[in-house]
C-alpha cells in the first residue's frame, strides 16, 4: 500500500506536502467509488507520498460506512450540485502542487499516477490528459453499449489535438494551471471543455499521455446512454443561447447530429477497438438509433425553452 494521508492523521505524522493530491467528485455511485479507491489507492510512486480526496455531490446514502473503511482518505460535503463545484473544493482543501482528477466510477490502471507525474515533469504550467478506455466485460460478445462506445466514447487523442481540452474523467494539472484557468464551471456547463479551452486560450495547451490509462465502464442500457447526451445538449443549448446565437442554428445543428449516424457508420465497422462482426453490427445499430433520437431530443430542448421551461441538468446520469 502506498503512503497516503487524510483527515485527523495529519495530525499524527506529517511525511511533509504529498507529491499530488487525487481529488475524486462523487454522486450516488458508492459501489463504483470503491472501486475507484482500490485502484487508486494502489498506485505506487517512485518515491514521496499522495493524497485521496473524495468530494461527495450530495448522494442520497450517507458516506459514513465507506469513510469509516477508508481512514486515510479525506472526505467533503459539497451541495452545490456538479463535478464542477466538487472538484473545486477538493482543489481548496488539497496540499499538493500537482492535482490529479478522476471521476468516481473510473478504475485507474496500474503506473496510472506515476504516468501522470511523469508527464507534468518539473514544468510550472502543466495540463495533461490520459487514455480512457471502455471497461468492457467480454470484448469477443460485446454488449451494443460497450461496442458503441468502445469506438466513439472519450476519444481523448482527438479530443486534445483537435479541441484543446481532455476529460475530466483523467487529468493531472499543476496548482499554477488551475489557479489561471480554473476554476470549473456549474452543472449548466460542460466543464472539462470550458476549462480546456480557456487554459489554451492562455497559453496553456493539454498534451496527451496514453500511459497514464483509466477505464470507464459503459452505460448500462440505451436510456442511460441517451440521458447522458440528453445533459451534454442541455449544456451545449445553454452555452449557445449565451452567446446569443439563433434557435434557427441549433435546428440544424440536430439535422447535421441525425446524418452524423450514416456518416460515421464506416467508423464503427473498421475500428481496431472493436473486433468481431457481430460486435460491429450490434454497435452500428446502436449508433444509428441514438443518433436519430438525440436529434429529436435537441428539438425538444429548444422547444422547451421557447416555452419558457427550466431545463434541469443531472450530472451523472
Amino acid at each position: 500500500m502506498p503512503r497516503l494521508r487524510g483527515g485527523d492523521d495529519v495530525l499524527r505524522e506529517d511525511p511533509g506536502l504529498p507529491r499530488v493530491s487525487v481529488i475524486i467528485p462523487h454522486f450516488n455511485t458508492p459501489e463504483l467509488l470503491v472501486k475507484c479507491l482500490q485502484a487508486v489507492a494502489s498506485q505506487a510512486l517512485d518515491h514521496g507520498w499522495f493524497e485521496i480526496i473524495v468530494v461527495d455531490n450530495g448522494s442520497r446514502m450517507p458516506m459514513r460506512l465507506i469513510e469509516a473503511a477508508w481512514p486515510g482518505v479525506r472526505f467533503l460535503l459539497q451541495r452545490e450540485p456538479g463535478p464542477g463545484p466538487a472538484r473545486n473544493m477538493g482543489v481548496a482543501h488539497a496540499r499538493a502542487d500537482v492535482l490529479a482528477f478522476v471521476d468516481a466510477d473510473v478504475r485507474v490502471a496500474p503506473g496510472w499516477l506515476q504516468a501522470g507525474l511523469k508527464a507534468v515533469g518539473d514544468q510550472e504550467l502543466a495540463l495533461v490528459g490520459g487514455d480512457v478506455r471502455i471497461d468492457v466485460g467480454d470484448r469477443k460478445r460485446m454488449t451494443d453499449v460497450e461496442a458503441f462506445e468502445s469506438v466513439f466514447s472519450f476519444r481523448q487523442k482527438a479530443y486534445i489535438k483537435k479541441k484543446h481540452y481532455s476529460v475530466t474523467a483523467n487529468i493531472i494539472m499543476t496548482r499554477a494551471v488551475f489557479d489561471r484557468a480554473g476554476p470549473f464551471d456549474g452543472i449548466n456547463m460542460p466543464e472539462d471543455r470550458a476549462f480546456g479551452e480557456r487554459a489554451y486560450a492562455m497559453g496553456i495547451k493539454t498534451r496527451y499521455a496514453p500511459r497514464m490509462l483509466a477505464f470507464h465502464p459503459a452505460r448500462r442500457d440505451f436510456e442511460e446512454m441517451r440521458s447522458k447526451w440528453t445533459r451534454l445538449s442541455q449544456q451545449a443549448f445553454s452555452a449557445q443561447m449565451e452567446k446569443g446565437r439563433p434557435i434557427l442554428l441549433w435546428k440544424l445543428r440536430a439535422a447535421a447530429v441525425a446524418a452524423s449516424g450514416l456518416v460515421h457508420a464506416p467508423q464503427m465497422l473498421v475500428s481496431r477497438r472493436v473486433s468481431g462482426l457481430g460486435n460491429r453490427f450490434r454497435g452500428l445499430g446502436f449508433l444509428l438509433k441514438l443518433r436519430w433520437l438525440r436529434a429529436l431530443d435537441m428539438l425538444e430542448i429548444a422547444s422547451k425553452a421557447r416555452a419558457g421551461e427550466q431545463l434541469i441538468v443531472n450530472w451523472n446520469k
